[in-house]
Formats: structure tokens, C-alpha cells, sequence
């Protein structure tokens, strides 16, 4: 009996170690890095004995003054290469190291984001805007990945949906917000780079913002969902798709739309909906309200501007200045503007103004410091969300 018990014994420790084959059982004492201090100051070591050369990139280290992003390490007697910044501002920051010319993530940070094709470490400096992209001690929405089925696009797609607090125990309806990415992102985008529900759980819990669900759906018509997500596998997704100003994935919205109201409990009148996106998700907010000027009565524009898709014949697209008009004449409640000093889009979003000006078109408009980049588009959903469905 004995015996037996040792052998089962035995034979569950193998189990488990086999089952933690990447589990580090060595108990050897750990790098700490990043390494945030009270003063917001943060240390970087990234252990390489044998590297020649090892640089920290970062976005953080241009506010340093260091306009490239990157800096050189320095290394110590044990072989660790280390970098501490100066005091950083309350942001979510990402960076990477680059030793003898090779990109490498940090391998003591197992915090990542991914953004396109690129994955880079990420740590949050506390205080400030930055208390926003914190999990903090409140009570907290759901976060679900779901499929639904697109007759436009004649495919099944994925979608992220955020539901408040409290969503599963109320019987209330409650109003939606539709959040659109960027170029190269997908349905993942906003509720990982973006920290969509970090930052809805605190201004809720705050009574800055009225509970909402949040819809987050892929915009590229070619995609059925994000990377290894779908039946099109683990591919590299591309800045570029060959159909994101076709005018499908704005042709197509109103599947999503169905799909929500028929699942959840929302309000679906016109006064209970937003929609709001970044760069291509931005053009697509100002295509869809416009297109269908009665179902949206909040617009949201993040560093993004109007223009005409070359080789785009899509009815969408046409007459477009004339749906503008439909769309001022059915009223709405807020249409808000924002883009960075910066930002590359600057110009074609100041004509884009210019043109709301010539038709008496009102609007909101907030011109950040920065350029086009997740630090300005999380500070757009902090600002934009508390003034919606009020």
C-alpha cells in the first residue's frame, strides 16, 4: 500500500513538472525589471555578460530629451546591463533592448503588448491620467470575445465586448458605445493598447462615466478575427489591407449593430448610441454616421480626417459632403474632434475642420500635444466617454 502511494506520488510530480515545463525550479534570485521607484524613476537590467553593446528603446525616453528613443546601458561587474531614467510622467509606456544589434524583449517583464506586428514590453508609472490604466480596487466589467455572423460580408467575425459592472445581475438596458480601431489593428486592439476596460471600470466607479457597453469589432473586412483567433491562423498581420477603404467594413456595420441588439439589453434608439475610432477607425466613424444619419447621436474622431479612397467606388463614399448635410439636418448631440500637434494626419484633419466650418457644421474640437499614438488615443476615450448619453 505504501509502495503504491509512493509510486502515485512519484508519478504526480513528474505530471506537474512536465505539465510546468517552462517553469524556471532553479531558485535562483531574479532580475527585477522594470523597476519602478517611489519617485517615478525606473530601473532597467537586462542580464547579457557577453554582449558588446545594449541600448534601451523606449517612448518614454524622448520626454528624457533623448529624441531617437534610445539610450545606451551600462554594465556592471556581474555582467547586468542597466539604465535608470530620470523621474517619467504617469503614462503606460513599452519598450524593448537592442544588444549587439539584436531586438530582444525584456525577459523579466512578462507584461506585452502587441501593436500590428510588433510586441513590446509595457509598465505603468503611476499617479495622474495614469491611475486610469490601472486595475485599482473597484468593481470591475466583463470583457467577452464574441462571434457573430456577418450576412454583408457573408463570413462569421469575432468582436470584443465590454460589459459594466453589474451588467449580469440587472435588468437594465443600457446604451453603447462603438469603438473602432486603427490601420494594422483588429478587435484586440483597444481593449489590450487601448486599456478600454480599465479605464470604463474607473470612470464608472468614479460616477464620471454612465455605465455603457463598449463594442470594440475587427475593421478589416478581409479578416474574420485577430492573429491565430480564426481559421486563417497564426499569420503576421499587415499595417496595410488590401480592403480597409473599400467601403465593406463600413457597409457591412449594421450586422454589427444587429447582432448586439439582439443579444444584449441596450437602449436602440439614436440617443443611447456613439461611435467613436482612431486613424482608420476615426474615417470610419465619420463614413458610418454619415451614411446612416439617424442611428448615431454621439461621434468621436481621434486622430483621423475625411478624404477620398483612391480606386474606391463604393457607394459609401459618394456624395459624401451631401450626407454630411443629412446628418446636420437629423441633429445629434456631439460630434468631437481631437488629433495631436504632431501628428502626421494634422493637416488633413485641420481641412477636414475647415470644411464642418464652411457648412455651420457644429462640433468639439481638442488639439493635444504628441502625435499619432496610443498615449494621445487613451486620453481621447477618458475624455470622450464621460460625455456621452448624458
Amino acid at each position: 500500500m505504501k509502495k503504491s502511494t509512493y509510486s502515485l506520488l512519484l508519478s504526480l510530480c513528474f505530471s506537474i513538472i512536465y505539465a510546468q515545463e517552462n517553469v524556471d525550479f532553479s531558485g535562483e534570485k531574479k532580475i527585477i525589471s522594470p523597476e519602478i521607484h517611489g519617485d517615478n524613476t525606473v530601473t532597467f537590467r537586462f542580464e547579457a555578460p557577453n554582449a558588446k553593446k545594449v541600448f534601451l528603446v523606449g517612448d518614454f525616453l524622448s520626454q528624457l530629451g533623448l529624441i531617437e528613443g534610445k539610450t545606451e546601458m551600462k554594465k556592471n561587474e556581474k555582467g547586468i546591463w542597466t539604465y535608470t531614467t530620470s523621474t517619467l510622467q504617469p503614462e503606460l509606456y513599452s519598450y524593448k533592448f537592442i544588444a549587439d544589434g539584436l531586438a530582444v524583449n525584456d525577459p523579466n517583464n512578462v507584461h506585452f503588448s502587441r501593436d500590428v506586428a510588433t510586441v513590446v514590453n509595457i509598465f505603468i508609472v503611476p499617479g495622474g491620467k495614469a491611475e486610469l490604466y490601472k486595475v485599482n480596487d473597484v468593481p470591475h466589467g466583463t470583457v467577452s470575445k464574441r462571434w457573430y455572423e456577418s450576412p454583408t460580408l457573408k463570413k462569421n467575425r469575432r468582436l470584443t465586448v465590454y460589459t459594466p459592472p453589474g451588467y449580469e445581475k440587472s435588468k437594465e438596458n443600457y446604451p453603447v458605445l462603438y469603438l473602432l480601431h486603427g490601420a494594422g489593428g483588429d478587435e484586440e486592439a483597444w481593449i489590450t493598447l487601448g486599456r478600454t476596460a480599465q479605464i470604463l471600470d474607473n470612470l464608472i466607479a468614479q460616477g464620471k462615466a454612465k455605465p455603457m457597453l463598449v463594442v470594440m469589432p475587427n475593421g478589416n473586412a478581409g479578416q474574420s478575427a485577430a492573429p491565430g483567433e480564426s481559421k486563417e491562423g497564426f499569420y503576421t498581420p499587415d499595417f496595410i489591407q488590401p480592403d480597409m477603404f473599400s467601403g465593406n467594413t463600413e457597409k457591412a456595420f449594421g450586422d454589427v449593430i444587429q447582432f448586439i441588439e439582439s443579444e444584449y439589453r441596450v437602449k436602440k434608439e439614436k440617443s443611447s448610441r456613439a461611435i467613436a475610432g482612431l486613424s482608420m477607425g476615426g474615417f470610419h466613424t465619420i463614413i458610418i454616421s454619415a451614411n446612416y444619419p439617424k442611428t448615431f447621436d454621439y461621434m468621436g474622431v481621434f486622430s483621423a480626417a475625411l478624404f477620398q479612397p483612391k480606386e474606391a467606388d463604393s457607394e459609401m463614399y459618394v456624395n459624401i459632403e451631401k450626407k454630411l448635410k443629412t446628418q446636420k439636418e437629423n441633429n445629434y448631440q456631439l460630434y468631437w474632434k481631437a488629433i495631436g500637434k504632431t501628428d502626421f494626419l494634422y493637416k488633413e484633419a485641420t481641412d477636414f475642420r475647415n470644411l464642418f466650418n464652411s457648412m455651420n457644421f457644429n462640433y468639439t474640437y481638442k488639439e493635444s500635444e504628441g502625435g499619432h499614438t496610443w498615449s494621445n488615443w487613451r486620453d481621447y476615450l477618458s475624455e470622450f466617454a464621460p460625455l456621452l448619453f448624458r
